[in-house]
């Protein structure tokens, strides 16, 4: 299995149960001296989510998840994937986030590169994946609860590099 990266690399690709991960080498413009030049990055199948833990992150965000909404395509043996705009940034702790590019979500839609439609889709899945993955007990559960990061994600990060 492989997966096309943003950055138009096919990342070799492993997967367990319903997350899909893919190692891909950092572009030179991107790299940090003296840090690893692959990110390993993890797909969740069926919820549009991809999670990174960006090896080019330092200082108070080293070891902090990067989250982008994604749209997964599939063909006969790889996964595609396309940014939708929204991100969030998750602590080690998981005890708050953010939520970033909201404004690059509402240009796509100005500029025609997302449809209403779609742009309701990343919302709803804005919303899904707060709810499952980001609520504390003591704000009540909003529909079914998760682990974050789920435990196959856990089990993903184990493995060797697939490059």
């Amino acid at each position: 299995m492989r997966v096309l990266h943003r950055s138009g690399q096919w990342c070799p690709a492993r997967q367990i149960g319903e997350v899909v991960a893919y190692d891909v080498r950092i572009l030179p413009q991107y790299q940090v001296p003296g840090r690893p030049t692959v990110d390993r990055s993890y797909l969740l199948l069926g919820e549009g989510v991809q999670l990174t833990k960006p090896a080019v992150f330092e200082g108070p965000v080293e070891g902090w998840w990067y989250v982008d909404l994604v749209e997964i395509e599939r063909t006969a043996d790889d996964l595609i994937v396309h940014d939708l705009y929204v991100d969030f940034l998750i602590p080690p702790a998981v005890d708050r986030y953010q939520i970033l590019d909201l404004d690059e979500l509402g240009e796509a839609v100005r500029d025609g590169k997302l449809t209403a439609a779609q742009c309701a889709d990343v919302l709803i899945t804005t919303q899904r994946f707060v709810d499952r993955y980001l609520r504390r007990p003591e704000e009540g559960q909003n529909g079914p609860s998760a682990a974050f990061p789920p435990p196959d994600v856990t089990a993903l990060e184990q493995l060797a590099s697939f490059l």
